[in-house]
């Protein structure tokens, strides 16, 4: 499977895990933890231009957006999410600036220190390693703080299947098979899609970047990096 094939998969994604489902269980315990960390540590707090990387139908993006966040921007591939978002979150649907496209075909558009901030949640870790030049860029758009929220590999294995109240993908086939020496440990989530574990800190760092704070939850380490070097 490459990059092409793992678009395709999101792209075109229905039932578990699609935009409807998300919107289902809306706000989490991330989309709060996400906000802490852009409030605590952005110079311009809530007036700041802050950007998700595969925004879906928007559950994070709304949570910011509640809590007086106003420039938001979201990147995603499933034209249909937008169509969820409007139902589910009709003012940051119409508040917010959307992309709609990969982030392989978006980011390299984008300008220097375009966004104060730009986070993921569970999206850079489906990344194909052929499209891992995506790293340097992120760290080029984002003019001070990059956020991960990404399964790092720490994930309880004994965890039961079902979906989580957050709506997080805890069915994933928990025993990785390593794709090739210099690539990461990739899982198959439902034995369909992959799920790359990586080393943010290292890769981050390794491009210039500094890390605030990292927290291990019971599926994904959050970690906070300072882009700028002010």
């Amino acid at each position: 499977m490459d990059s092409t094939d793992v678009r395709r998969q999101w792209k075109h994604r229905s039932g578990e895990f699609s935009p409807e489902y998300y919107a289902y269980y809306g706000p989490d315990e991330t989309s709060e933890r996400i906000r802490r960390r852009l409030e605590r540590h952005l110079d311009r707090g809530r007036d700041a231009t802050v950007l998700e990387l595969g925004c879906s139908s928007g559950r994070h993006l709304s949570h910011l957006h509640a809590n007086g966040f106003e420039n938001l921007a979201g990147l995603e591939m499933n034209a249909h999410a937008f169509d969820v978002m409007e139902d589910a979150y009709p003012d940051l649907a119409d508040d917010g600036t959307f992309y709609l496209d990969a982030i392989e075909d978006a980011v390299e558009d984008f300008e220097d220190d375009q966004f104060d901030a730009v986070y993921s949640v569970e999206t850079l870790q489906h990344l194909h390693p052929d499209a891992a030049w995506v790293f340097d860029e992120l760290s080029r758009i984002a003019g001070e703080l990059l956020i991960t929220a990404e399964n790092e590999g720490n994930a309880d294995p004994d965890s039961d299947s079902e979906p989580d109240s957050s709506g997080s993908d805890s069915s994933a086939n928990r025993t990785p098979d390593r794709a090739a020496s210099s690539d990461p440990d990739v899982n198959y989530v439902n034995d369909e899609f992959p799920l790359y574990y990586r080393d943010w800190n290292g890769i981050f760092t390794d491009r210039g970047c500094t890390e605030l704070d990292a927290t291990e939850g019971r599926r994904d380490t959050i970690r906070t990096f300072r882009t700028s070097s002010d």
